[in-house]
């Protein structure tokens, strides 16, 4: 989680491997740790709170269900969760009936009353994360912020830019790798 200790990560990481073996009051720890967190992923991919606390729930059961396939070698267990999370919220997205793509401009976007998603990634990994992705060029910082944040798929993307597919793809796969460089992971 964003300004956590490598304490604190341990932590997470054994309370997902114990949920994977099927210890509920894990779970029930695990699910408090994270949850408010995790809503606010939600929430800025659906902006709905009535459907983010579905999404949340679902995550959840998946959660209970596959917590067993976690390996905390190739990520960590928040990492994890927000991965599991933000598939169902995609999830979601595709099932609403299709609409015409809103040109958004993430860069413009500003939030100016900070809710609790917002001030719990200020911490330090956040702000290395922010640094980082402003080393990239500004359309692939864009478009990773859209697929990841905003839920966009590669298509949907390459559609906005009018690029090829291959070239969206491309931008995206060449910023994660520059984005794991300088974040050192």
């Amino acid at each position: 989680m964003p300004g956590t200790t490598p304490a604190e990560r341990d932590a997470l990481n054994d309370l997902l491997q114990r949920t994977g073996a099927r210890d509920e009051k894990a779970f029930a720890s695990l699910y408090k740790a994270t949850s408010a967190r995790l809503f606010g992923v939600c929430m800025r991919m659906v902006g709905d709170r009535a459907e983010a606390d579905d999404i949340l729930q679902e995550a959840f059961v998946t959660v209970w269900r596959r917590a067993a396939s976690f390996d905390p070698a190739l990520a960590s267990a928040f990492t994890w969760l927000v991965t599991v999370v933000r598939n169902k919220a995609i999830d979601r997205l595709r099932q609403r009936p299709a609409a015409p793509a809103a040109d958004i401009d993430w860069e413009a976007i500003v939030d100016t009353e900070p809710g609790p998603a917002t001030r719990a990634e200020a911490g330090e990994a956040h702000g290395r994360l922010r640094a980082c992705l402003d080393e990239l060029e500004a359309q692939q910082r864009r478009s990773i912020r859209e697929a990841f944040f905003g839920g966009a798929t590669y298509n949907e993307l390459a559609d906005r830019a009018k690029v090829p597919l291959g070239t969206m793809k491309s931008w995206i796969r060449r910023g994660l790798l520059q984005l794991r460089a300088c974040l050192g992971t």
